[in-house]
């Protein structure tokens, strides 16, 4: 660790948007998942949550780095639970659906706790998140195809996110608590040392200004 990363890693924290996630509903390719995660690191999404019924998300999870170092996934039974999750934290769910309700994805108010719904690659939204999702937007298309690749929606409109909360300011000043905030930079900066912290129920040394480590738990 050196000043230098030590700052980025905080900087990246208080940008992070703790009321702003997507919900994956069985979406499985490796590299649409890869790319959803880094649109979300983007952004400063700090969890991503996903309903995987064959198991490729856990696949994924375990092989996957680079951004979702930074991004954790948080996995669901079924998309009653993911949904009721998001709700009871206060998050409008807003599907990426193309159906009769559907409004341009340009006319919600991202500055709300907002989770993004995104479907599989082949059959999009299932009928159950659909129903379930507060509001539906799409992408205006101007050509022949009907809908662009999941990754690239994702990414569209996490960055019309971006953009209202911007304008809010809301990647103006930290947003996390102290105690999380505290607790990321720690686990990004030191990810083996907090994974030994946890595996033996240690508590995380404390970090100096620098990011540098006042002690050391295993001597």
């Amino acid at each position: 660790m050196t000043p230098r990363r030590f700052a980025q890693l905080a900087a990246a924290l208080d940008r992070r948007q703790p009321d702003l996630t997507v919900l994956m509903d069985d979406v499985h390719k490796p590299h649409n998942l890869a790319a959803v995660v880094r649109s979300c690191d983007a952004v400063g999404v700090l969890e991503v949550h996903a309903v995987s019924p064959g198991g490729e998300v856990e696949r994924f999870h375990l092989r996957a780095g680079g951004s979702n170092r930074w991004v954790p996934l948080v996995q669901h039974p079924d998309v009653d639970v993911a949904c009721d999750s998001l709700e009871a934290g206060g998050h409008q769910l807003v599907a990426a659906h193309l159906s009769p309700q559907a409004r341009d994805y340009r006319q919600v108010d991202y500055t709300r706790p907002t989770a993004l719904l995104l479907g599989s690659e082949l059959r999009g939204v299932g009928a159950r998140a659909a129903a379930r999702a507060h509001l539906h937007v799409s992408i205006p298309m101007h050509g022949l195809v009907a809908s662009l690749n999941v990754s690239v929606a994702a990414a569209v409109i996490l960055f019309e996110a971006e953009r209202q909360r911007a304008a809010a300011g809301w990647y103006a000043r930290p947003r996390l608590s102290r105690e999380l905030r505290t607790r990321l930079l720690f686990e990004w900066g030191y990810p083996r040392l907090a994974r030994w912290c946890r595996q033996h129920g240690r508590p995380y040394p404390a970090l100096d200004g620098d990011g540098f480590l006042a002690g050391d738990p295993r001597g």
